[in-house]
């Protein structure tokens, strides 16, 4: 059963949503913005450690709380660590107030028709099962459009719902992330047909089902705010998509009713150098700017 309370902030609340969920391709580079290299590891494991040490400081400081950060999506290994002893999305709720998602896609397929797929999930089932019993309110999974091609782009959105129903049967809340590539020629035109695809797929999701949606930043101000309006979506949201945080909080509050999912552009000049101080004085000014642009819109 859905958590009351974790879906009336996520519906309702002012604030964003916080994406610490890079995974094993992503990680290398996470870190070395951080300013962790390569020689610092020697294996998976030592790498997943450290990353999971920023993502707990991250967690930590005193402003990543509900009252801005209404929720965070988690990498699976973050969910089955701990952060102060504490299973993680158990301290988010508990301590910080922060509804806590999970990752679950497993990377993605080779390109075809312009569009990257998700690989398939066998086991998909076996980890929404252990999220609910973590806590867990909801899940995120992204797959890629690289092109205006209406036949990728009907099968990457197909595919997406299909998890998303089956994601929904175990009671979690679905973040649906079709994600454009921020820097292809034909990009408006890809929005233009997945909005399209996207609407069909809401209007026979039928019933009092609800999604979340994570989209790029559109290039038309307001292309997606039929869906914020839609009765099927509990809430959309806009992933950073490689541009720099200021440039994506300056089109992030052009757009009505979206909120932010930012990944790098939350993770902006934070170092492992730095004081607990310094990091968290940096860390709070970061969500209070990405804040804004989300309350703007």
């Amino acid at each position: 059963m859905t958590n009351p309370q974790m879906a009336r902030q996520i519906a309702e609340k002012n604030g964003f949503i916080a994406a610490l969920d890079q995974s094993g391709g992503s990680t290398p580079k996470a870190l070395r913005l951080y300013g962790v290299n390569e020689d610092a590891y020697s294996n998976d494991e030592e790498m997943f450690g450290l990353i999971h040490e920023m993502r707990a400081r991250i967690i930590k400081a005193p402003a990543f709380n509900g009252e801005k950060v209404i929720g965070a999506i988690l990498f699976e290994r973050t969910m089955d660590g701990e952060v102060d002893g504490t299973p993680t999305a158990e301290y988010l709720w508990n301590e910080h107030q922060v509804v806590p998602f999970l990752k679950v896609d497993k990377g993605l397929a080779d390109e075809a028709d312009g569009v990257q797929l998700m690989k398939p999930m066998p086991d998909l089932d076996h980890l929404l099962e252990r999220a609910v019993s973590k806590g867990i309110f909801g899940t995120k999974m992204r797959s890629v459009i690289h092109a205006a091609n209406p036949q990728g782009i009907a099968a990457i959105v197909a595919q997406q719902f299909d998890v998303g129903r089956q994601i929904l049967g175990h009671g979690l809340m679905p973040i649906i992330e079709p994600e454009v590539t921020i820097t292809i020629a034909d990009k408006a035109e890809a929005e233009d047909i997945l909005l399209a695809e996207i609407t069909k797929q809401l209007d026979a999701l039928g019933g009092d089902k609800q999604v979340m949606l994570k989209l790029s930043l559109p290039t038309q101000a307001n292309q997606y705010k039929s869906l914020v309006d839609h009765p099927r979506v509990m809430r959309v949201v806009a992933l950073s998509g490689g541009y720099a945080r200021e440039d994506a909080c300056g089109k992030l509050a052009q757009n009505t009713g979206m909120i932010a999912s930012f990944s790098r552009a939350l993770t902006e000049g934070l170092s492992a150098g730095q004081s607990d101080e310094e990091f968290n004085t940096t860390l709070a000014a970061t969500i209070d700017g990405i804040y804004q642009a989300s309350k703007a819109g």
